[in-house]
């Protein structure tokens, strides 16, 4: 038996950084460079050795381990795991049904030392029991077609596999520039072990749900001296670290900003009162809300340190001229009359829910939205996929999200503005840059009012950073959020429901758990 040396793949899905993420093209690039510069079969002889690491690394009990190889590379990296594994003295089988004729080069070559190792190769997989590992080495970087009727079968044997299922590179038959399923048939990894780069696919859309616990191995090449720059990034927590300084001891609440929360038309002012309430625990100095139902409450006895004040304050120019302003949560068709003047006069606003819907709908706000970045405004978008859907025009839900990443670049270009596109892996664009793909959160962030929570907390953010030692962007304050709500989900008890005040709660706790320290 012969021991498996090699450096270990990383785990991705952590918040201890950012991580450069490169589309098919760019990946392609990089690998023609590095191979260039390598000796022939090295960068498949490093992709097999830390595909069978981390195979033995998950499921270190494993009885047999399955490789369903592929016509191509991908199949290649699988063949060369398999040698490794078979001189490492596990029992190891692979599933193969191709012609090593029409294999590439690499392929071919990794293919002839597991043949002639005497690897057991078989054409089809069996029934694959719990004690077991599949490794999905079928469709790599280059599939842009779904899966043959033969490849299709194998993928439905693997996803009925009850052991671990490790993708190599990516799931078979998932696209890996937007997270779209090609098809119908889809592997279903436990763990993705990302080769050389890693790919936008495996963490927004369909991404995260196929990929499941995603690693990476370089293969010890560098693509920054390449000069190819990341098609996008997967956020960490260095927004947060710029939005979030620690607060001066003098610190008075005039630092800290009025947020304005405009919103919550006739049956919906629970809309307002969390984004609110959010923007509050945020750090805002003051938070005011105008709710759009005349017969509102102007109290809300849970959270006593909220100002109320009638909806057309909101209008008023010395108001907006200094405050953040939140609007859209609940707002209705009543919030259209008020995107005038916000539109116009707040230096600093971020537009949500019903008021995406308003300006999606009226020409002249458009041009108002548009006309905000020559006057020195920001401005922060938050739709979910149906309301990018109209602010793009003539598309639909399914149509964003078939490319998440290419359709929230587009709308940050189009009203030149912060776009945070909501959904499975967030993105954030902003004009003229990389978007970046938010990477914490999971699936109980999708009950209602989660949505308002996370745009009272961007404002709130927004409001806090104003403090003299904050150096963030528009760009970190919207990453910063996205990053932070998605991590306050992941830190509640996942067998619990979590309502969107109890997500409030979290999100004071982990932001004071994730805040760095205060200088002694």
């Amino acid at each position: 038996m012969e021991p498996l040396n090699t450096s270990r793949p990383t785990r991705v899905l952590t918040t201890d950084r950012a991580w450069p993420l490169h589309d098919t093209v760019a990946s392609r690039s990089i690998e023609a460079i590095a191979a260039a510069a390598l000796p022939p079969h090295t960068l498949m002889a490093r992709a097999g050795m830390a595909l069978a690491r981390l195979a033995l690394a998950v499921a270190p009990g494993a009885r047999r381990i399955w490789v369903a190889a592929g016509p191509g590379n991908n199949g290649g990296d699988g063949f060369e795991a398999a040698w490794h594994l078979h001189r490492a003295g596990m029992a190891v089988t692979v599933c193969w049904q191709g012609d090593p004729a029409r294999l590439p080069a690499d392929a071919a070559a990794a293919y002839a030392q597991a043949n002639g190792a005497h690897v057991p190769i078989v054409a089809t997989l069996p029934s694959i029991d719990g004690g077991d590992v599949a490794i999905d080495a079928l469709l790599g970087l280059g599939a842009r077609r779904p899966p043959d009727a033969t490849l299709a079968g194998t993928v439905d044997a693997l996803n009925r596999s009850r052991g671990v299922r490790l993708a190599v590179d990516l799931p078979t038959g998932l696209d890996a520039d937007t997270g779209a399923v090609l098809g119908t048939a889809a592997v279903r990894a436990t763990h993705t072990l990302a080769l050389l780069t890693l790919k936008p696919g495996l963490f927004t859309a369909q991404g995260r749900d196929h990929a499941g616990e995603v690693w990476f191995d370089a293969l010890d090449v560098d693509p920054a001296p390449m000069g190819i720059a990341p098609s996008a990034w997967l956020a960490g927590p260095e927004p947060w670290q710029r939005v979030r300084p620690p607060r001066a001891h003098g610190g008075h609440k005039g630092r800290f900003g009025d947020v304005i929360v405009v919103g919550g038309a006739a049956g919906m002012t629970g809309a307002a009162v969390l984004a609110a309430r959010s923007a509050l625990a945020a750090g805002a100095g003051r938070v005011f809300v105008c709710p759009l139902d005349p017969d509102s409450p102007m109290l809300d006895a849970n959270q006593p340190e909220l100002m109320w004040r009638e909806a057309a304050w909101s209008q008023s120019r010395d108001v907006l001229r200094d405050a953040t302003v939140v609007c859209g949560c609940g707002g209705g068709d009543a919030v259209a009359a008020l995107l005038p003047a916000l539109l116009s006069c707040t230096a600093r606003l971020v537009i949500d829910a019903d008021a995406l819907n308003a300006i999606a709908r009226d020409v002249s706000l458009q041009a108002m939205l548009r006309a905000r970045a020559g006057h020195g405004h920001a401005t922060v978008l938050t739709p979910h996929p149906l309301e990018a859907a109209r602010l793009a025009g003539h598309l639909d839900a399914a149509m964003i999200q078939a490319d998440r990443v290419a359709a929230a670049r587009q709308l940050a270009d189009r009203w030149a503005c912060t776009v945070l596109l909501k959904g499975s892996g967030t993105v954030i664009a902003v004009p003229d840059e990389p978007a970046c793909i938010n990477a914490t959160g999971n699936a109980r962030l999708g009950s209602a009012g989660t949505g308002d929570v996370l745009a009272g907390w961007l404002a709130g953010l927004w409001s806090a950073s104003r403090s003299a030692r904050a150096v963030a962007s528009v760009a970190d304050v919207a990453k910063a959020a996205a990053w932070s709500h998605g991590l306050a989900a992941e830190s509640s008890d996942l067998a619990a429901p979590l309502v969107a005040s109890r997500l409030i709660e979290r999100l004071a706790a982990t932001s004071c758990s994730a805040a760095p320290a205060a200088p002694r």
